[in-house]
């Protein structure tokens, strides 16, 4: 039993190519990250077999994939520059047997859980207005409001998401759902990966709340991301926020695996 480690993308798409596809939403976060990941690891058990994988990008912040208790106490031991890392991020149980083998103090920063949609059940009434895609003159607007859910979610607001939203508008891949002319609620999809994609940056202003208008454009995204060919269609949730936990189960989606993000102590 044993990681290795690779910095090619090619590479460790061979050898995880196993279990990369029996299990791709599971391994959704990796499989996003290996384009541009620094370090990429497998794990092999006893008979040989993939049963593990790992994302490191960026430097410090391993991603797990899925796997055993095992494998992430080992992964801790054996990844480079494990005496750097600050941080991980995947399925619960796996994260903490990681941050336990690093003898580190941590502490759990969020708490998600992913979901897969089944039948997708659009709100009915449907909220007044309709779903429509971004505007280039409105990624101020987005960008404003990307800055807004990092905050709502405990992420790093002082992250400037101005690239990341002007790739979305131009691709696409940006919603408001509009009622008399005025966006009342945001969301976004990514592009279709391995035969999936993942719905995110669903955003409703507090004074907006309660009048089904997130329901709605997460329906029209999902509705979107199917159109344009994904087979599965994905997103995580704040364990913490159980309104939009029980409004996606409401429109169809169904939950797969719960994850963590950790901080971890520096060495003293």
């Amino acid at each position: 039993m044993t990681w290795h480690f690779t910095e090619q993308a090619a590479v460790f798409r061979r050898a995880a190519a196993a279990p990369l596809a029996a299990a791709p939403a599971r391994h959704t976060a990796v499989l996003t990250l290996v384009d541009g990941a620094e370090l990429l690891g497998w794990w092999t058990g006893p008979d040989g077999r993939v049963t593990g994988t790992c994302a490191v990008s960026p430097p410090g912040v391993p991603v797990l994939g899925v796997m055993t208790g095992t494998a992430a106490y080992a992964l801790a031991r054996a990844l480079p520059g494990a005496g750097a890392v600050t941080g991980v991020r995947g399925e619960a149980d796996a994260c903490e047997a990681f941050a336990r083998a690093l003898g580190r103090p941590w502490t759990t920063t969020r708490r998600m859980r992913l979901f897969r949609l089944g039948e997708l059940t659009p709100p009915e009434p449907a909220p007044p207005g309709r779903a429509r895609r971004a505007t280039v003159a409105e990624i101020p607007f987005a960008v404003a409001w990307a800055r807004q859910f990092a905050r709502d979610v405990g992420e790093a607001a002082d992250t400037d998401p101005t690239a990341n939203i002007t790739t979305r508008v131009a691709e696409g891949r940006l919603y408001f759902w509009e009622a008399h002319g005025v966006p009342r609620s945001m969301a976004s999809v990514s592009p279709t990966l391995a035969g999936q994609a993942r719905v995110s940056l669903v955003r409703t202003p507090p004074e907006e709340r309660g009048r089904g208008f997130a329901g709605a454009v997460t329906s029209a995204v999902s509705r979107a991301a199917l159109a344009a060919g994904a087979e599965q269609v994905l997103l995580f949730t704040d364990l913490a926020n159980p309104t939009s936990n029980a409004l996606y189960q409401r429109l169809g989606y169904r939950p797969l695996a719960d994850h963590a993000a950790l901080a971890i102590d520096a060495p003293a």
